[in-house]
């Protein structure tokens, strides 16, 4: 999809027969600007954008920017290993070493809310590295962000317990996941814009969905390790082993700055400087001109986020508990529904940009609406392949697409100048209204109405509904604007 044109009455083309064969200038009436095309360049909506060769195959094009794509993906799946690990350590650990003075089940539940505080955090910090990336540009904000992320995950690893420092321990634990949080807030829409900014125009889809492909990576990477340190004996893991996978995440993220000091700018965001359009309160500019898309955008990641928690974090309490499956039964399940959404995630966004993206997110957003029902009864079954089937199906093969265009879709609705601003805003806020409580309120849901799933079908359904409004949304707002579609998207 190309980039959207601002708002502008129709264009009056001035040609000058003198530059024909050098270049075509385009005046509009909106602005005294001018858009040069040369053979390899072209600069649409105030970005400039290196033009693919019509022979370059995806092959050539990965092999062109493959430091790109492995910066973005790296630091994805650095931030969902973090967020991953800490949610498996607060359910295993943390309720132990560091909330020992109160009963146990207290103790848990503030384990798992000092987990769901950057649910509220990640907001703020997204609106703070957003602001720094509008400025200032993508690729020292995600030094920053992967920096500080990495640094408190690393710092967590080597705190002392409570019987050490007694509320010392909490307290700094509780700092660090602040601190956590706040990094995590500002890494997505940077490492998104780093593969979709790069992006040859008719691979933005592809580009686009490889940073969305860190989600299960990071799931896959922390099941596998954790899984690891839980061979040795309770005492050894709580005194130390549960330490080592916070420390071997220094690794990920020396790995990460390393990939990222040789990548330069992004080529949208050098254009935007070039032009002299940085924007100089991205966050009041965005909130000002821009909030319907940051409204969309939120509505766009609802039915993502939502469904991936009830896919992926619920089901294995709800399995085990309410249907009686073996906890390893819904583990592997959720694992390697993992593992097919790792391989379909960017095979779906190579395929949005022959199909289009809009296209490719509503198709989707429906089938997933439709497996609800099939999803619990499947369950129901009480079988080891239905649970199996359920979520390969459901986290897979359906909920791969939706999150493999969600980024580039974000992305296209924002022009340059405050695109990381408005694709985090939205993102964040979208999280944070669907994303942490979704477990909660489908576990609230089955309490109050014993055990019956139907209540909680209805809640995903509401959350299908309110996507498909935002997507709909969406595409009246991109032809109202007078948006010419681009061949990916007309396919």
């Amino acid at each position: 999809m190309s980039p959207s044109l601002p708002a502008m009455n129709l264009p009056i083309v001035t040609f000058n027969p003198k530059l024909l064969n050098n270049y075509t200038t385009f005046s509009h009436q909106v602005a005294p600007c001018s858009y040069r095309v040369t053979p390899d360049l072209s600069t649409v909506a105030g970005e400039r954008f290196v033009m693919s060769n019509p022979q370059d195959n995806t092959a050539s094009i990965l092999q062109k920017n493959k430091k790109v794509l492995i910066a973005s993906l790296t630091g994805s799946a650095i931030e969902w290993f973090d967020y991953f690990l800490y949610g498996t350590a607060a359910a295993l650990v943390f309720n132990k070493i560091f909330f020992p003075m109160v009963d146990p089940v207290i103790g848990l539940i503030l384990s798992w809310l000092s987990f769901s505080l950057t649910f509220f955090i990640r907001p703020i910090g997204g609106v703070i590295f957003a602001h720094i990336g509008d400025r200032i540009g993508r690729k020292k904000t995600l030094v920053l962000t992967l920096s500080l992320m990495g640094s408190a995950t690393v710092a967590i690893g080597l705190l002392p317990t409570y019987e050490m420092v007694g509320l010392w321990a909490p307290a700094l634990l509780i700092t660090l996941r602040i601190i956590q949080g706040m990094g995590i807030g500002g890494e997505w829409g940077g490492a998104l814009l780093l593969a979709y900014e790069y992006a040859p125009e008719k691979r933005k889809g592809f580009f686009g969905s490889i940073p969305q492909a860190g989600v299960t990576i990071g799931m896959l990477m922390a099941t596998f390790i954790v899984s690891l340190m839980t061979l040795f004996d309770e005492a050894q893991f709580l005194a130390w082993g549960w330490r080592i996978p916070f420390l071997l995440s220094s690794v990920l993220v020396f790995l990460g700055l390393w990939i990222r000091k040789d990548i330069d700018e992004t080529p949208a965001f050098k254009q935007v400087k070039k032009s002299g359009q940085v924007a100089k309160a991205p966050l009041r500019d965005t909130l000002k001109h821009h909030w319907r898309e940051v409204l969309i955008a939120a509505g766009l990641k609802v039915v993502e986020t939502a469904p991936f928690y009830i896919f992926s974090t619920f089901v294995v309490s709800y399995a085990t508990t309410t249907l009686s499956y073996q906890k390893s039964q819904a583990l592997e399940s959720v694992t390697l529904g993992a593992l097919v959404a790792t391989v379909m995630i960017p095979l779906m966004g190579l395929l949005s940009d022959k199909v289009g993206r809009q296209k490719m997110y509503t198709l989707s957003v429906v089938l997933l609406g439709l497996f609800i029902v099939p999803w619990f009864l499947l369950l129901d079954t009480g079988t080891g392949w239905g649970i199996m089937l359920a979520t390969i199906v459901a986290f897979g093969i359906l909920w791969a697409p939706v999150t493999a265009v969600l980024g580039t879709l974000c992305s296209e609705i924002f022009s340059a100048n405050v695109r990381y601003t408005g694709i985090t805003l939205g993102y964040q806020l979208g999280a944070a209204l669907a994303g942490g409580t979704a477990p909660l309120i489908a576990t609230g849901l089955l309490a109050k109405y014993d055990g019956d799933w139907r209540p909680v079908a209805v809640y995903l359904g509401v959350t299908v509904v309110i996507s498909l409004l935002a997507i709909f949304c969406a595409s009246r707002m991109k032809s109202a604007l007078g948006t010419a579609p681009s061949r990916a998207e007309s396919a």
